[in-house]
């Protein structure tokens, strides 16, 4: 009798009779229900049923990934491929956490590059090399995977989602690691934690020991260039301290080239350092025409910090193209909701973008010719046409925004022409008024934990792949090759299509093992996808073709099914 019970969906039934096949189904079921721990339960029970078979192997790894444990996955995804060679969801099973590892990133990269040859009329072998490509920042080549990947499929999400990140020139979490690095990212991310505190701390001290001496000369008539070297020789220790915390500094000079702002952002507390001992020096000179000198150095160690945060803002505003990648986003919003976030982060980018031009417009117009400034009305029409076409209102803020930004080019164009103080007050004041906005919208993020309206709370879209279900050989395909009399392999290279003879048998695994003329070797070699025909004798009016991947191994081909057809002669047939 066997065992009655309920399956993860509550139904009852008798659970000692399924087969492994029913069990990945299930499995697959409670993945897209969200219960990964359930799934691991029910793949796990389809592999003791059937250790040879893939998917339930594929499934495991899926499960495992799910709840986070990357280290559990990879090996039931490597004896996926193990089992099955030519799957190509085997193959992108293995490169999404291969990806992961350090130091198995172009491992990840042939894996990816093999799924693609295996299944070119597939969308995702395309989606995960540009993946992979977005992830390295090389932004150019992942934007061809991904138009590559609509062209086989024009509805893929993930490939409009992440398209849009392309053409935003978009960084990843950690810019400074470059993910094909053997290194683990957490050393380098310690490394550059500790770089960014130093340089954090050595500015801000920097700064307060200059408006402090500089307080003293001014108000209390004292000299404190002593307390100024003072600070240098306390920069000493603190910078040993984190020079100690680094620990992987053959990799520094290859993390300034990825992430430029670290880079600047140390050079920039190095020449502060530089830029105070010089100042302390000239501290005791008599006042001469040195005054100058010593105002413009002071200026650079008070105001150093924020001019680099703001050459960054605006460095990040014009940085890609949001108005390509918001017409990907609006394409792709319905149905993933990664999209409709990325959508109104893009339009705050693009709202960036409009101030900056609209402060130029205006500077122009007050410093050179105020009837130049009419041009300001022109200004806000791409912002405003973008938020028309996104019908995005789901951030009151970024809509404040934009009519603060409309209303001041409206005012400052009728100020140009017409002298009207009014108006021009009215402009700037608006302008400056959608700072205040940004910078409230930006504290209630942080005050939250919330996505900010800036670039590094952009999200990439990265659903997991490899849950396909592999194609089962049934008995009476089973049978037909085990006693056909004649096989037919079915190939192709440079001269068109070839066929030649082969004798085939079928794994437990549900491979094909083949023995073919070696003319068909170097041929499969550069284009694995093949086919393979057989009739069965005991059914003379019965055919099989079963469409596959071919690899070679020692001295036979394993073909792994992508499909199987089967029919009568002379040419009914249905699909399996």
């Amino acid at each position: 009798m066997g065992l009655v019970g309920t399956d993860g969906r509550g139904r009852k039934g008798n659970l000692s009779d399924r087969s492994a096949r029913d069990w990945c189904d299930e499995a697959l079921t409670r993945l897209t229900a969200g219960r990964p721990e359930s799934a691991l339960e029910a793949a796990r029970r389809a592999a003791d049923l059937d250790p040879a078979a893939e998917w339930p192997h594929r499934l495991i790894s899926l499960a495992h990934e799910r709840l986070g444990r990357d280290a559990d996955a990879l090996p039931a995804a490597e004896r996926a491929v193990e089992l099955a060679r030519g799957s190509w969801p085997a193959r992108l099973r293995l490169a999404s956490l291969l990806r992961r590892v350090p130091g198995r990133w172009r491992e990840a990269a042939e894996h990816a590059t093999l799924a693609g040859k295996f299944a070119p009329e597939r969308p995702w072998p395309a989606i995960m090399l540009g993946d992979l490509a977005l992830l390295r920042g090389e932004h150019a080549r992942a934007e061809r995977s991904y138009r590559e990947a609509l062209a086989i499929d024009p509805g893929a999400a993930q490939a409009r989602v992440n398209l849009g990140l392309a053409l935003l020139r978009w960084e990843r979490p950690r810019p400074h690691h470059d993910p094909a690095w053997p290194v683990d990212p957490r050393d380098t991310g310690r490394a550059r934690r500790a770089l960014e505190v130093w340089s954090r701390q050595v500015r801000l001290l920097v700064a307060v020991a200059t408006v402090a001496i500089a307080a003293c000369a001014l108000l209390l008539d004292l000299g404190a260039q002593i307390g100024g070297f003072a600070v240098l020789a306390l920069l000493v220790p603190l910078t040993v301290r984190h020079a100690r915390r680094v620990g992987v500094w053959p990799y520094v000079p290859a993390m300034f080239r990825a992430d430029p702002w670290l880079g600047a952002s140390v050079a920039a507390a190095a020449l502060s350092v530089a830029v105070f001992a010089v100042w302390l020096l000239l501290g005791p000179v008599p006042p001469s025409t040195l005054d100058p000198v010593r105002a413009g150095l002071a200026g650079i160690l008070m105001l150093g910090w924020p001019a680099l945060a703001a050459v960054r803002a605006l460095t990040e505003a014009w940085r890609g193209r949001p108005l390509r990648a918001l017409a990907e986003l609006e394409r792709a919003r319905a149905a993933e909701r990664s999209a409709r976030r990325n959508l109104g982060i893009t339009l705050w980018t693009l709202l960036g973008r409009t101030w900056s031009v609209l402060v130029l417009v205006v500077a122009v117009a007050l410093v050179v010719e105020p009837a130049a400034a009419v041009v300001a009305v022109v200004v806000p029409y791409p912002l405003v046409r973008s938020c028309l076409r996104a019908r995005y209102g789901d951030d009151g803020w970024l809509l404040a925004a934009t009519g603060l930004v409309v209303l001041s080019a409206a005012a400052c164009a009728v100020a140009g022409p017409l002298g009207s103080a009014w108006a021009w007050r009215i402009g700037l004041g608006a302008l400056g008024a959608t700072v205040v906005v940004f910078v409230a919208r930006a504290l209630r993020a942080w005050w939250r934990g919330g996505p900010g309206p800036w670039r590094s709370s952009l999200l990439m879209c990265d659903l997991p792949m490899g849950a396909e279900p592999s194609v089962a050989l049934d008995s009476e395909v089973r049978q037909t090759f085990s006693y056909a009399r004649g096989i037919v392999l079915s190939y192709g290279d440079a001269l068109g299509p070839r066929v030649a003879g082969a004798v085939a048998s079928v794994t437990s695994s549900g491979e094909l093992r083949l023995i073919a003329e070696t003319e068909a070797w170097d041929a499969i070699e550069e284009d694995p996808r093949v086919a393979v025909f057989a009739a069965d004798p005991l059914q003379r009016r019965f055919w099989v073709e079963v469409r596959g991947i071919a690899l070679a191994d020692s001295d036979v081909l394993r073909v792994t099914p992508k499909q199987v057809l089967v029919g009568e002669f002379p040419g009914r047939h249905q699909r399996r």
